[in-house]
């Protein structure tokens, strides 16, 4: 086992990594074959294996190297426990694999590694690589129950938590507060660390789980932990996506194909969709929506009349599945693909796992026993126990069952003897019963949005049941929302996996791999299955400011993790503006990121412009999508203070505005307002857009350019109006949903501005309103960049 005077161990290589293990079980060397760098943190410990036995960690004090079999035993002093490892050297990466440990009933779990490194740029905390300009550095679990991360908590929950770094991918934020999801990767003060575990689930437990102090967590029989398993890998940045591609090939790992591309590189990765209710009564009308857009996708964020069986709204889907899949075959015949969306194990109130008879497999936060007889009139229900049932941090639905009944209770009784009390019998359609002392009762796992949750089990018959929805209907986009749900089977960011895994592997060939899929959580295994992730909420204001750092501190999580970008969902109202769409467009053609559009047919129909606003998404996606921008451009949309605007000019080309722009606010109170503005680009007529915020009138807007002239303009705007100029001979009065009033003629001479710094005034009259205020903006815009599709999209 020597290997030159200094370093006594064994050595194992790929094309581009040797890794050195000492005679104790240690990394010592994580080296780059082509620079000969050796990117292990010097001063670190790191046992290529570590075990936990009555809750204590343990590393090993020595390496047995089995040459022939390509076999390491660690020993381990202090338990007296044995492990091996066998040992794949493959071209790409390197297999570990435990295929032993004893005595197996005393490890608890397994550690691979932590294994520091010096690489500090970019850490994939989610995929587990590390990244330099020059080299990379990941871990890959290889099966499911190898988990990503390190085991902070007992429940596998992977942390999130913020580090505030300078130099973000995000341009325009010289300090940003990085979101880390999860740990497989980890910045560390000397550089990273890569890590995953395996834990023995063949006993129950009691943990902390959700809220609860106290969960019951039953066992669960995968192996423990022999037959975990990991691939660690090396090699030039540049390539780092391509060897995991690789990876999941040689390994059997999901590796879907959308389109004919790996998802990860896939270009409808990053499709951009309609997101409205449909139903047969008005497919056609969605789908004649999309198609306008120059979308591909069409999804109803909300079809199910229950989550569990998933039974679809009776009024848009009268025949429940089969509606669904007329619906998808009207679609495919015009080029459009739907989706659905849902809260993944989530269980509503009026589903049969619930009424009239429960199933027995709900989860549980835990159980006791009735300390009496009770008939179905008993208000106080006598429990042994109150351990699992005065948890209320999280317990919004307050629900118990034993038998066939779920009993909702307001409290539980301070000493014993312990009650459930304020009970309301038979809850839920369930039918109120008598019971025996003895008789088994059990907590209910319940969520905040007034659903009940599913056990390990039930996660996945519940898996297998959406999977057999795409399969019957062609369905071919999910959002599995509340995947967080599957915390109630105890097992964390291992039930969340199995949960979607399940799904996966219950897809018919011609499905499976090709779903587009997103969640409301990543992990590490996980990176293999979904598509994206497609985070940004559009409910707390309109498309610049709801959740606008958020998303942007996303695009550096996307980036990091070698995941498509997306921007999350935008709402579309009836008083959406033109302006407000391409600020949208601009950005998504910045982080080459798709969106969600989320409107309805009724609002559609009221946006005056609606037509034009669908026009400009079909020119900027299809420009987006053939990779039409530079990187000077697409940076420049990165910056959300740019606004530009996309026109067509000829079959694959348009052509790029970018706009100079000033916003002010007008108030009653102040006679005329004097705005700066700097016009950087060449002469031409002032752009403007006025509008009235706010229940009163204005008149006779004017503006005095440069104390030279004074354009004064023949109008009255009322609540909400508009009045906008983008150049010519009329200004043009909108309602505050856009719909046309009337065209007021101007001429453009008087609104010429050449290059540079003017000063113009404003004033119009308030005819009512107290605190009436009036938006402004002015803007001009450059002579336009040629840009041509580099790649032919339909």
């Amino acid at each position: 086992l020597s290997s030159g005077n200094r370093f006594f161990g064994i050595n194992f290589e790929t094309d581009f990594l040797r890794i050195m293990i000492d005679e104790k079980g240690y990394i010592k060397g994580l080296i780059d074959k082509r620079s000969k760098v050796n990117y292990y943190a010097e001063g670190q410990t790191a046992p290529l294996l570590a075990i936990r036995v009555n809750k204590e960690m343990e590393k090993p004090y020595k390496m047995i190297y089995n040459k022939e079999k390509k076999e390491i035993k660690l020993l381990f002093s202090k338990n007296g426990v044995e492990a091996v490892i066998k040992i794949e050297e493959k071209a790409t990466h390197i297999n570990f694999e435990l295929v032993s440990v004893v005595p197996k009933e005393i490890v608890e779990l397994i550690i691979w590694g932590p294994y520091p490194t010096k690489i500090k740029e970019i850490i994939g905390e989610t995929v587990g690589v590390v990244r330099n300009s020059v080299y990379a550095i990941g871990i890959q679990a290889l099966n499911l129950k190898t988990l990503g991360g390190y085991p902070t908590y007992e429940n596998d929950v992977e942390p999130s938590y913020n580090i505030f770094s300078t130099g973000s991918f995000i341009d325009v934020m010289d300090t940003v507060k990085v979101l880390y999801r999860g740990q497989t990767a980890r910045p560390e003060q000397f550089g990273s660390v890569l890590q995953a575990y395996c834990r023995d689930r063949s006993r129950d437990r009691v943990i902390p789980n959700w809220g609860n102090d106290k969960y019951f967590v039953p066992a669960f029989n995968d192996g423990g932990v022999t037959g975990s398993k990991i691939a660690l890998f090396g090699c030039p940045a540049s390539i780092a996506l391509k060897i995991l591609g690789k990876i999941e090939i040689e390994e059997g790992l999901p590796h879907p194909i959308i389109d004919g591309k790996w998802g990860k590189i896939s270009p409808t990765s990053t499709s951009s969709y309609i997101i409205t209710s449909f139903g047969e009564d008005n497919i056609n009308k969605a789908i004649e929506l999309t198609k306008k857009a120059g979308l591909k996708y069409l999804y109803h964020r909300s079809p199910f009349e229950t989550w569990g069986h998933f039974r679809l709204k009776k009024e848009s889907f009268p025949d429940n599945w089969e509606s669904m899949k007329r619906c998808v075959e009207i679609a495919k015949k015009q080029g459009i693909r739907l989706g659905v969306h849902t809260l993944s194990n989530f269980i509503t109130t009026n589903d049969p796992y619930v009424t009239p008879v429960p199933d027995e497999r709900l989860a549980k936060v835990g159980f006791s026993r009735l300390s009496t007889d009770v008939d179905e009139r008993t208000g106080e229900v006598p429990i042994e126990s109150p351990i699992f049932f005065n948890q209320m941090k999280n317990n919004t639905l307050k629900s118990a069952v034993v038998g066939k009944e779920i009993i909702q209770y307001g409290k539980v009784s301070e000493k014993p003897p312990w009650k459930l009390l304020d009970c309301k019998r038979g809850a839920f359609g369930t039918k109120a019963s008598y019971h025996k002392k003895g008789d088994r009762i059990g907590k209910l796992m319940d969520h905040p949005y007034r659903t009940f949750l599913t056990n390990n089990e039930l996660s996945e018959e519940v898996a297998i049941r959406i999977a057999e929805l795409f399969n019957k209907t062609g369905l071919m986009q999910i959002s599995f929302d509340g995947l967080e749900g599957n915390w109630s089977t105890g097992m964390g960011q291992y039930g969340k996996q199995r949960f979607v895994k399940i799904w996966y592997d219950h897809l018919k060939p011609e499905l499976k791999g090709k779903v587009i899929n997103d969640a409301s959580r990543p992990e590490h295994y996980f990176w293999h299955i979904f598509t994206r992730m497609n985070w940004g909420e559009p409910w707390y204001a309109g498309f610049r400011e709801s959740q606008t750092k958020y998303r942007l501190m996303n695009q550096d999580y996307f980036s990091r993790n070698l995941i498509p970008h997306m921007l999350g969902w935008f709402r579309m109202t009836p008083g959406t503006s033109l302006e407000d769409m391409e600020w949208l467009l601009a950005r998504s053609a910045g982080f080459d990121a798709g969106f969600g559009l989320v409107t309805d047919l009724s609002i559609t129909e009221k946006n005056g412009i609606i037509n034009e606003i669908l026009s400009v998404i079909k020119q900027w996606e299809k420009a987006r999508l053939s990779s039409a921008f530079s990187e000077e451009q697409k940076k420049q949309m990165r910056n959300v203070n740019n606004e530009f605007e996309l026109k067509p000019a000829g079959k694959n080309v348009w052509k790029l505005f970018q706009f100079a722009i000033t916003r002010y606010v007008h108030k009653k109170t102040q006679g005329f307002s004097t705005l700066n503005f700097y016009n950087p680009y060449e002469k031409q007529p002032l752009q403007f857009v006025l509008s009235v915020d706010g229940d009163f009138n204005i008149s006779n807007p004017s503006f005095k350019i440069d104390n030279s002239r004074e354009i004064k303009i023949p109008v009255v705007l009322s609540t909400y109006q508009k009045l906008k100029y983008e150049g010519g001979n009329e200004v043009y009065l909108y309602s505050k949903n856009w719909n046309l009033i009337r065209r007021v003629n101007i001429d453009e001479s008087e609104l010429i501005i050449s290059k540079g710094r003017h000063n113009i005034m404003f004033n119009c009259e308030f005819q009512n309103g107290k605190e009436s205020i009036v938006k402004i903006e002015l803007k001009t815009k450059n002579e336009g960049e040629e840009v041509r599709a580099k790649v032919e999209r339909n």
